[in-house]
């Protein structure tokens, strides 16, 4: 039977070892480890960038949506600002004085010998300005007012009294002014119907008379 000889026996056995050694299996599971941190790490930037990415798209969505809010708010106190504008001149249209309803009722507070020469209504508009709410020394928080108008009337009347004695029928044509149910509906309490004038005796045409005047100051309305 032949007998064989391996010569590279020695040089495989050397081989075989190499291949089986612990150091070389490290590195190569080391390298492997390696290349598994780097792809999580390329795919954790991956997704950073996307997260990145949607997150400005969200904060420009919400951008435009607080612009948006804001600019309804700014048109939300327009609107208010309008109403309030419009209330007070509707309230003012229909609380103003009406020449028409005036002259109504002069004419039927007429009295006999006494002649009405002259009417004169002064308005007047004081413009009172915002009060903003303030904070005192004890925290105490003070409400303020709306910007406001106050409004001032004031009726002079000046008649003659051609009666057979001048001067008698003045405090009658006062009294029937003062009993006048328009009268007594827009004047109050303390605002009475005065006689502001009274002049001596006077002549014309043969005719013997006194001048006299009456005021009626209406309530102050602030608006």
């Amino acid at each position: 039977m032949p007998i064989r000889i391996n010569l590279l026996a020695e040089a495989q056995a050397l081989e075989e070892l190499r291949r089986k050694d612990p150091v070389k299996r490290a590195i190569w599971a080391a390298a492997g480890l390696v290349f598994v941190i780097l792809a999580w790490s390329s795919s954790l930037q991956v997704k950073a960038m996307f997260a990145k990415s949607e997150l400005n798209h969200v904060n420009a969505q919400l951008g435009a949506r607080t612009n948006e809010f804001q600019q309804v708010l700014a048109n939300q106190n327009k609107l208010v600002l309008a109403n309030r504008k419009l209330s007070s001149l509707q309230q003012m249209v229909t609380n103003r004085l009406l020449h028409g309803t005036l002259l109504n009722a002069l004419q039927q507070t007429t009295i006999e010998d006494v002649q009405l020469v002259r009417l004169r209504t002064d308005e007047s508009y004081i413009f009172n300005e915002e009060v903003k709410p303030k904070t005192n020394s004890n925290d105490r928080v003070i409400p303020g007012r709306p910007a406001s108008v106050t409004e001032k009337i004031l009726l002079t009347l000046d008649a003659r009294d051609y009666g057979v004695n001048p001067g008698d029928q003045v405090n009658k044509f006062k009294h029937t002014i003062s009993e006048s149910p328009y009268f007594q509906s827009a004047l109050s309490k303390t605002n009475e119907v005065r006689l502001t004038n009274l002049s001596p005796p006077h002549s014309m045409d043969g005719k013997s008379f006194v001048l006299f005047t009456v005021e009626c100051r209406f309530p102050d309305k602030t608006r």
